[in-house]
């Protein structure tokens, strides 16, 4: 019977911390902004910048506007999409090339399915070498 009462005690403390967290996510995830907006991806590789795109959108979020653009491809992971070609370079994995999101020179720290846009926002899709 005690064995129940710690088991039935330890899923109820399990279940309020899962909805204490999920209730800080979502008080402080990036917000999102509705309706028309321009955003700048600058494409660099070898340290040169390829390709400037100016992209009018009413996408919420970065892969929106990348895609309704048909400027990347990829793959889906758990994460979402993860870039392997932009503009019709793909990255090489034999070369351990992949593909950089950066916001006005920032790393982001979400996948561009996650990464919100706002009017004015400049980005920067830039091919890496090395892991």
């Amino acid at each position: 019977m005690k064995q129940k009462k710690k088991a039935l005690l330890g899923l109820a403390v399990l279940l309020c911390a899962a909805a204490l967290l999920a209730g800080i996510y979502l008080t402080f995830r990036p917000q999102t902004q509705q309706g028309a907006k321009t955003v700048t991806v600058e494409v660099i590789a070898a340290g040169e910048t390829v390709q400037t795109h100016t992209i009018h959108t009413d996408a919420e979020y970065l892969r929106g506007a990348l895609e309704q653009e048909e400027m990347v491809a990829g793959e889906e992971s758990s994460y979402g999409l993860f870039i392997k070609t932009v503009d019709g370079i793909t990255a090489d994995d034999a070369k351990q090339e992949w593909w950089c999101v950066t916001k006005g020179g920032g790393q982001v720290d979400t996948g561009v399915d996650a990464t919100p846009i706002a009017d004015g926002d400049h980005f920067e899709l830039t091919l890496m070498v090395g892991w």
